[in-house]
């Protein structure tokens, strides 16, 4: 078995121990993309976004793997869709690539409500408030602000600056723990600790640098 195929198997488990897991679905997703499985990420990302729906990100996979699947008018009202969704959160990644593809597929791309970008504090935001930009984020610009940097780098700057105290408790103390659990991490290994660096970037949508 391929180190791919592991890796599917891996995450088919977690998702099928834990159905509400966004992270294992999504993560399959990914996976079975990666292994040309076009309708079994297309069935994946839909759980995904039964789950979180304001997961942006989804709807760009969700179109491309559609695409490969001959499903034109399908992914064309995903992507769309996943625009709009992108637009409203402020998601410019996904917002752009998606708005790409319909204009390289001859489609009309939404209009673009033009978000003003993040608030990361001050008196517009509110005491305490932020723009979250996590893409699963269920509370966006009403997102609570972490008191203090979670880690005394510069990730955990990053985190601070544009991830909410919501996502983040999530990650701690529900996600990580699956990772850990279901893909048996030991974190004193630098293999262990570079996937579990390497899903928690993924959780919380920042790009590693």
């Amino acid at each position: 078995m391929s180190d791919l195929e592991n890796r599917i198997a891996q995450f088919q488990k977690m998702a099928n121990d834990d159905p509400d897991n966004e992270l294992g679905h999504y993560r399959l997703g990914q996976l079975y993309m990666e292994n040309k499985q076009f309708d079994k990420a297309a069935a994946s990302f839909n759980r995904t976004l039964e789950l979180s729906p304001q997961f942006s990100k989804v709807f760009q996979l969700l179109g491309t793997s559609l695409l490969a699947l001959d499903k034109k008018t399908d992914a064309i009202t995903t992507l769309q869709k996943g625009f709009t969704i992108a637009d409203e959160r402020g998601d410019n990644m996904p917002r752009d690539e998606m708005a790409r593809m319909l204009k390289e597929l001859g489609e009309p791309v939404p209009e673009s409500k033009k978000q003003a970008p993040p608030v990361t504090g001050g008196a517009s935001a509110g005491p305490g408030n932020m723009q979250c930009t996590r893409p699963g984020c269920m509370v966006g610009s009403r997102a609570r602000k972490l008191p203090a940097p979670p880690l005394n780098d510069d990730l955990g700057k990053r985190i601070f600056e544009s991830i909410c105290a919501d996502c983040w408790t999530d990650w701690v103390r529900n996600y990580s723990i699956k990772v850990i659990n279901e893909l048996r991490l030991d974190l004193s290994s630098e293999r262990g600790q570079s996937e579990y660096d390497k899903y928690m970037h993924e959780f919380l949508g920042l790009p590693q640098v």
